[in-house]
């Protein structure tokens, strides 16, 4: 007797998920998209004295192992996946709460660019877990500060005065015009008016900088139809 044949399992796409700045892979753990995609969480690497980011996204690139991915970035994590895509081939690049341009940087930051303000930044002042908390999700941390640090695992200090400066520093002016750009109204890290509005721009209602965390249920929902 035949056996019927077997269908041929389709073969999933990559998304590849970064955080963002000192965070790690479990801001994403409320976001399920395994029905759709081969879901593969990055984390951040030691970056090499002064290394620019250039070098530092190709090193990151190594750790991708799918053909066409889908890359997904979260604030500073949204910087380092478009720097990534200079590098490989991506079917689609997405940003949640970051910026495209860096005529989209605060003016603190902008202001910071010009006057090396952030390298005066005191140890101490990283190594405060509520100060990092703020300064990574924004103001929207509030009372729920504790439940906030327990996704900051990137507290060396070597490796967040790189990532200030090159956050402070980044110099892309023009981007993809494809990008897909995800931000919260509320967002006090990267404000909404700042952010240039393209047919690729999704605005979340009441979304703060840490919206990937809060608002989980809407990229549950939404996610999987914007990548389609």
């Amino acid at each position: 007797m035949m056996q019927p044949q077997s269908k041929k399992e389709t073969k999933k796409r990559g998304l590849y998920l970064m955080p963002g700045m000192a965070a790690s892979p479990q801001i994403f753990e409320f976001i399920d998209l395994s029905d759709s995609f081969d879901v593969v969480h990055l984390s951040w690497i030691t970056p090499e004295f002064e290394e620019p980011i250039e070098d530092y996204a190709l090193r990151m690139c190594e750790r991708v192992h799918h053909q066409d991915p889908i890359l997904l970035g979260v604030s500073f994590g949204g910087i380092m996946v478009q720097e990534m895509a200079k590098h490989i081939y991506c079917h689609k690049v997405v940003i949640v709460s970051s910026v495209k341009s860096n005529k989209e940087l605060s003016l603190s930051m902008k202001i910071s660019q010009k006057t090396n303000a952030h390298k005066m930044l005191p140890t101490q002042w990283i190594k405060n877990l509520e100060s990092l908390a703020f300064f990574v999700f924004g103001s929207s941390v509030g009372r729920k500060i504790g439940l906030y640090q327990k996704y900051l695992s990137e507290r060396d200090p070597n490796y967040l005065k790189w990532a200030i400066h090159t956050l402070v520093n980044w110099k892309q002016k023009n981007f993809d015009p494809e990008l897909i750009h995800i931000h919260g109204d509320k967002d006090t890290v990267f404000p909404l008016k700042n952010i240039i509005k393209t047919p690729y721009l999704h605005e979340l209602t009441d979304g703060t900088h840490a919206m990937i965390l809060v608002q989980n249920h809407w990229f549950n929902l939404e996610l999987s139809k914007i990548l389609s």
